[in-house]
């Protein structure tokens, strides 16, 4: 009988509320010195997801040149289909902006989901993600 692995443990990239400080260590200091600061961060990731027309998803990358950048995607792509997106890259977060994710809390406030989802980010995972990536 063949003995297997468990699997991975599943990427948990949000957390509870109470659980979120905000990002700290090397990806505290990329995110500084890519956009000025964490709440200049949040502006530009807010306003990627918010403008994103119809589904997609809002990402926070880590390009092939070691930058951080916010992108978007339309429906199910992602930032890994280099020549298909317009900004490939490595996530580091990622937020789904389809209606599904939020509309039965939210409705129609896409901008509400949007400013709430960052009290559950969890960002040790996303310290982690960002140490996978570069």
């Amino acid at each position: 009988m063949l003995s297997r692995a468990a699997p991975p443990a599943p990427l948990q990239i949000m957390t509870n509320p109470s659980n979120t400080s905000g990002p700290g260590g090397k990806l505290k200091q990329a995110i500084e010195a890519s956009f000025g600061s964490v709440d200049a961060l949040k502006e530009k990731f807010n306003a990627a997801a918010t403008t994103r027309f119809g589904s997609g998803w809002a990402w926070l990358v880590v390009t092939p040149e070691g930058k951080l950048v916010v992108t978007s995607t339309p429906n199910q792509d992602n930032p890994l289909q280099a020549g298909l997106v317009d900004q490939a890259g490595t996530p580091v977060l990622g937020l789904d902006v389809w209606e599904h994710a939020y509309y039965l809390k939210y409705q129609n406030r896409r901008p509400e989901y949007i400013n709430a989802w960052w009290s559950v980010v969890n960002w040790e995972q996303a310290e982690e993600n960002f140490k996978a990536a570069k």
